[in-house]
């Protein structure tokens, strides 16, 4: 090579290196999710739920998140896809390795729509595992082996399908289950007939009187009940002291329970909180509240809406942090899109690919 050639090889080379970075590529689909069973709670009954998918592609790598909207905090999945498309530009110009920065600044730019922030956040985790190398288990400092055991939830229903939902679980050591109603007696002697494995039971705010709360809190203590999830609406805070004083069993708190802000209040009610990707906003908010959740000595416990592997997968890379675990949304329904944490016997069990270690199902 003579010196022209060397000088010429150089100068493209500094331009190369000068280039800007190909900006990323965002898509975003909504996923009609069809269930196993109709899925009944306090709130609502669908044969479906419809979640929203990101994909974040950059230098040859696509990370992929998903936020399951919550309708109780005014969100859907058509308001969860606008609220990306609307920080599209940010997203595809950012530089993903700044991630914390990035989320901050979607935190600023979206008001409300969680599911949204968490499809965006966990897109991007994905991303970052991927391009690392490693599982993001491993990035956070966790040992898969710490998974604990998630429950399978059973959903409102008529005794004879209940005890049916309760055969089809066999394989879990504990069930969670739904009430809130006037038929809460009938659901756990339907359970109770076929089974007596331990029971974890979520009220999703259905009990509006406090005696009646205790008096049904009590009775379910005697019936192998270990805790009760949100038993009166959130805002009946004083309400929920005053059943506290007077239960044996641990109160979590669930629909009270959505930022890192709110675990603070909570501690001088409740005995846990139950934290999930699409009320706090992703991976980073919800790793957020375990930290303040265990420095106030709650009980810590990962829940998640009904959605596919995406969602779940990355909630179980944090499970090695909780205390309990409830992720079953992917089981709960018939099209899951992707494969990624696995159940034995109730125990997670976590991918050990890159990022959130998905593979098309």
């Amino acid at each position: 090579m003579n010196r022209r050639q060397w000088l010429q090889s150089s100068a493209a080379a500094l331009l190369l290196k000068a280039a800007p970075a190909a900006p990323a590529s965002i898509e975003t689909k909504i996923v009609r999710l069809n269930l196993r069973h109709t899925w009944t709670t306090t709130m609502s009954s669908s044969g479906y739920r419809d979640t929203l998918h990101v994909r974040y592609t950059k230098e040859g790598v696509t990370g992929i998140g998903e936020g399951a909207p919550i309708p109780r905090y005014n969100e859907d999945a058509r308001s969860a896809q606008a609220a990306v498309n609307s920080v599209r530009g940010l997203l595809a110009s950012a530089d993903p390795w700044q991630f914390t920065k990035v989320m901050a600044e979607v935190f600023r730019r979206i008001e409300g729509q969680y599911a949204a922030k968490a499809a965006i956040d966990i897109a991007l985790m994905d991303w970052v595992g991927q391009k690392l190398g490693v599982p993001l288990y491993r990035y956070f400092g966790l040992d898969p082996r710490d998974a604990p055991i998630t429950t399978f939830s059973i959903g409102i229903d008529t005794p004879a399908v209940t005890r049916q939902k309760v055969r089809e679980a066999e394989p879990f050591p504990v069930l969670k289950i739904k009430v809130g109603l006037d038929t809460d007696e009938a659901t756990i002697e339907a359970v109770r007939s076929v089974t007596n494995k331990p029971l974890r039971v979520d009220a999703n705010e259905g009990w509006k009187d406090r005696e009646e709360a205790v008096r049904k809190i009590n009775w379910l203590e005697k019936q192998g009940v270990e805790f009760v999830e949100q038993p009166m609406p959130a805002a009946m805070a004083e309400d929920i002291r005053w059943v506290r004083r007077r239960v044996h069993i641990p109160i979590i708190a669930d629909e009270a329970c959505r930022h890192p802000a709110d675990i603070p209040k909570l501690a001088d009610t409740y005995d846990g909180v139950n934290i999930k990707l699409d009320k706090a906003g992703g991976i980073l908010e919800a790793w957020r509240m375990i930290q303040i959740a265990k420095a106030l000595g709650l009980k810590t416990m990962l829940g998640c809406m009904i959605s596919s592997s995406v969602s779940v997968t990355a909630a179980a890379h944090l499970s090695p942090l909780v205390d309990y675990a409830d992720l079953d949304g992917n089981l709960l329904i018939a099209n899951d899109p992707y494969s990624g944490v696995r159940v034995e016997r109730g125990k997670l069990i976590l991918p050990d690919r890159p990022g959130l270690g998905l593979t098309s199902a």
